[in-house]
């Protein structure tokens, strides 16, 4: 068999693979979140997200908006080290280091529990 034979049936088997990723992920809300961080901020914004009384006086002090939280769950760093993330225990706190919009940096505390995720307190950095 000569080499253009074998790569016109490499060529064919990989497109009609391609097709088959193609149709088995097209309707599917799929993430690659691997890593911990990431897992971490998809799974608090994909819960009912609520305020502490503390979390919205801040709010209403005019510093910080709710797009400033909204972009730290997306874009900021869980710090492992100062959350509270013991295994087992149906309630987490994480400690979520971010930045407003208008560069301020910011530290969220969150409590993550089964059903909700709860913003207990914004600490201006």
């Amino acid at each position: 068999m000569k080499f253009v034979q074998r790569f016109a049936y490499y060529l064919v088997g990989l497109v009609i693979g391609c097709f088959f990723v193609a149709f088995v992920f097209s309707g599917k809300d799929t993430r690659c979140n691997y890593f911990p961080n990431a897992r971490v901020l998809n799974d608090l914004r994909n819960k009912p997200f609520h305020y502490s009384e503390n979390a919205n006086k801040v709010l209403s002090e005019s510093w910080v908006t709710i797009a400033d939280i909204k972009n730290t769950l997306e874009f900021g760093d869980v710090d492992f080290d100062k959350s509270d993330t013991e295994f087992g225990k149906r309630t987490k706190i994480y400690i979520i280091e971010g930045k407003t919009l208008k560069g301020q940096e910011i530290i969220l505390k969150v409590k993550n529990e089964e059903g909700k995720a709860t913003l207990e307190e914004i600490i201006k950095k």
